[in-house]
């Protein structure tokens, strides 16, 4: 079958899936009918002195007073998840606002021109050097939003080296997403899981670390198959929508005199670049410390890149208003991702007002008590998998299912770093997929790639992370890790 510049088959039925902000507020219906069909009910909840967190006391799930969502509150959820969202949103905004300025600058044109002619005949060695930079940024601290506004950037890369726009999401989220599903050090996915289950932290990283770079070694290996077999001439790639949206960006850059001259592309790296890039590169460092020793939240973080945007915008020149114009520009490309992740965001307070999120938690883990070891530690991958769609937050996750997941591996003599396991393998690799994940579809809406396209691309790797991860379980379960 022929392929088109999408890396898509022409005469083969294509999967065809609703527009994303239709396919999201149906799932926040279908969340509201459950409400009305599944039983009440709820764990009690203790509060941890040393983290703060409210956590689920096992064995004592109890049905409670129904609480049934109509469609009208069901429609008044949306905006209550934009508003639940709020920090997450304003980071992508003020990320994206101040990537705008960076990119305004002509500094990144004009690194990637330079980037591609360092690599000679082996454009493609961008692909591995790509996804690992977006790998260590999940590895260390859960990259997700923070990839939104870098898309128009990647993409620019990509038309440069005729690559579908599938393949700039893979070696951005993708990578990211099996970086963190795979860490030794995730704060927000394993610290947490092995906090709550008195696990030392860090512990078995080794372990992790071996198994993060067997899977990464597959997704970036297939990622550039994928690439070799979809890559069309550069020329052809620019008819891409999103490219061509790119492409008008670059003229009205360099009509307004903001994005330097028409050449920018053809020039090698200025001086002052260098600098830019230096204070990105710290900004960016100055986020992984803040997140990993300093606590910071998506508020300090949404400060430090508009303070980065800031200080670019003055030093290139654009002065205050120029600054403040490619800000407004960059917001106003972001409101489409903010809007999805608002959506997704609803589909949980929803299921909260329901007060049913702990009656699918129960239904799901309480038939794991009487399998063996080895497959109620498959089980438990799969129940975290499925849970994972209604519960999108991955630490959230942690701390409603840990508490749970502790007591029963302990009854059945399965350890509990293999249990961390397989709520890091469930719950994390199920990002690559579900249409809940706000992150996800406001990437996918950047680059321009329809869900089912994503779906159909990813689904076959995506088993193949599932078998590594049950590989990893197993070797845990023989080794006694």
């Amino acid at each position: 079958m022929a392929k088109d510049g999408r890396g898509e088959t022409r005469g083969r039925p294509r999967l065809r899936v609703p527009h994303p902000l239709v396919l999201l507020t149906a799932c926040v219906l279908v969340a509201a009918i459950g409400s009305h069909i599944l039983p009440a009910g709820e764990y009690d909840r203790r509060t941890d002195e040393a983290t703060g967190n409210r956590l689920v006391v096992a064995g004592t799930w109890h049905e409670v007073e129904p609480n049934p969502v109509g469609l009208f509150e069901a429609i008044v959820a949306l905006p209550r998840g934009m508003a639940d969202a709020a920090s997450v949103i304003f980071l992508v905004f003020l990320i994206g606002g101040a990537f705008t300025v960076v990119d305004e600058t002509g500094a990144l044109k004009r690194g990637v021109a330079s980037l591609i002619r360092s690599l000679g005949g082996n454009e493609l060695m961008v692909i591995p050097i790509v996804s690992l930079f977006f790998a260590a940024g999940g590895v260390v601290f859960n990259m997700q939003e923070e990839i939104i506004p870098l898309i128009p950037v990647l993409l620019v890369l990509s038309r440069r080296l005729g690559l579908a726009p599938i393949v700039t999401v893979a070696m951005s989220a993708g990578a990211a997403f099996v970086g963190s599903s795979f860490s030794p050090i995730n704060p927000f996915q394993v610290v947490i899981a092995q906090e709550l289950a008195e696990l030392p932290q860090m512990s078995a990283w080794a372990f992790r670390t071996v198994f993060l770079a067997i899977a990464l070694t597959l997704w970036i290996a297939m990622t550039m198959r994928f690439a070799r077999r979809t890559r069309v001439r550069a020329s052809a790639a620019e008819g891409h929508p999103a490219d061509a949206d790119n492409a008008k960006g670059e003229k009205a850059l360099r009509a307004d005199g903001t994005g330097g001259s028409a050449d920018d592309g053809q020039e090698g790296v200025r001086r002052s670049d260098l600098g830019i890039f230096g204070l990105v590169l710290a900004t960016l460092a100055m986020v992984v410390v803040g997140m990993t020793r300093w606590n910071w939240d998506f508020d300090q973080l949404s400060a430090a890149f508009f303070l980065m945007g800031v200080i670019v915008g003055l030093l290139a020149g654009m002065r205050l208003g120029g600054t403040a114009e490619a800000y407004v520009r960059g917001f106003r490309s972001m409101a489409y991702a903010g809007l999805l992740i608002g959506f997704a965001r609803a589909i949980y307070v929803v299921l909260q007002d329901g007060r049913i999120v702990d009656t699918i938690v129960h239904a799901l883990f309480a038939p794991l008590e009487g399998l063996p070891v080895l497959a109620s530690a498959f089980g438990m991958v799969a129940a975290q998998t499925i849970i994972h769609v209604p519960v999108p937050s991955v630490s959230g996750q942690a701390v409603l299912t840990m508490p749970l997941l502790v007591p029963l591996s302990d009854l059945l003599g399965l350890s509990r770093q293999a249990t961390v396991l397989a709520y890091q393998y469930g719950a994390g690799l199920c990002e690559l997929l579900t249409p809940t994940n706000g992150a996800l579809m406001a990437i996918l809406a950047s680059a321009g790639v329809r869900y089912e396209d994503w779906i159909r691309y990813a689904i076959p790797l995506y088993l193949a992370l599932v078998g590594v991860g049950m590989v990893a379980i197993a070797t845990a379960v023989g080794l006694g890790v």
